[in-house]
C-alpha cells in the first residue's frame, strides 16, 4: 500500500514528472561539478578485472551492435561534452573523454538510485514497472560508459608504453 494514495492514472503522471525532473536535475548538478571531481576512479567507477578492457561487454552483450543507438545528452547543457565522437586523439583529449565517461556513469547511477522512491505513491505493480524502466533506461548507458572508458584507458596505456 503506497504512503501517498493516488489513482493509477495520477501515479503515472507523477512518475513521468518525477523521472523528467530527477533525471534533468541530476544531469545538471553533475554537469556543474568540476572536471577534477571525475579525474579519478571511485569504488563505483573503477573498472573490474572481469571487464577485460571492455572485451567482456563485447562478448556478453554485443555492445558494438547497439551502443550507437543510445541517446547522447552530454552536451544537453551549455558547455557539455558530446560523447558520440572523439574530440581528438591526443592524450589530453582522450583523458578528458575518460573523465566524461566517469561523469556520465555517476550520473546514471544516481538517476537509477531513485527507483526505490517510487514505492511511496505507486501500487506495487507500478513501482515494479518504474524500477524496470530505471534499469532499462540506465544500465545500457552505464555499460557503454564503462566499455568506452576501458577502451580509452587501454589505448592510453599502450601509447604510454610506446613512448617510454
Amino acid at each position: 500500500m503506497p504512503l501517498v494514495p493516488l489513482t493509477d492514472g495520477w501515479a503515472v503522471v507523477v512518475d513521468c514528472i518525477v523521472w523528467a525532473v530527477w533525471s534533468t536535475g541530476v544531469g545538471y548538478v553533475m554537469h556543474r561539478r568540476p572536471v577534477s571531481a571525475f579525474d579519478h576512479d571511485t569504488f563505483w567507477t573503477r573498472l573490474r578485472s572481469f571487464e577485460a578492457d571492455g572485451r567482456f561487454w563485447e562478448r556478453t552483450v554485443r555492445i558494438k551492435r547497439w551502443k550507437h543507438r543510445l541517446p547522447e545528452a552530454g552536451d544537453f547543457f551549455d558547455g557539455g561534452f558530446d560523447k558520440k565522437r572523439l574530440h581528438g586523439d591526443d592524450p589530453a583529449a582522450l583523458e578528458r573523454f575518460v573523465v566524461e565517461t566517469r561523469r556520465a556513469e555517476v550520473t546514471h547511477w544516481v538517476v537509477l538510485a531513485a527507483a526505490p522512491a517510487f514505492v511511496l505513491w505507486n501500487p506495487w505493480w507500478l513501482a515494479l514497472v518504474m524500477a524496470t524502466f530505471a534499469v532499462v533506461a540506465n544500465v545500457p548507458c552505464l555499460i557503454t560508459q564503462r566499455y568506452n572508458r576501458a577502451r580509452l584507458v587501454r589505448i592510453l596505456a599502450r601509447r604510454a608504453r610506446r613512448s617510454a
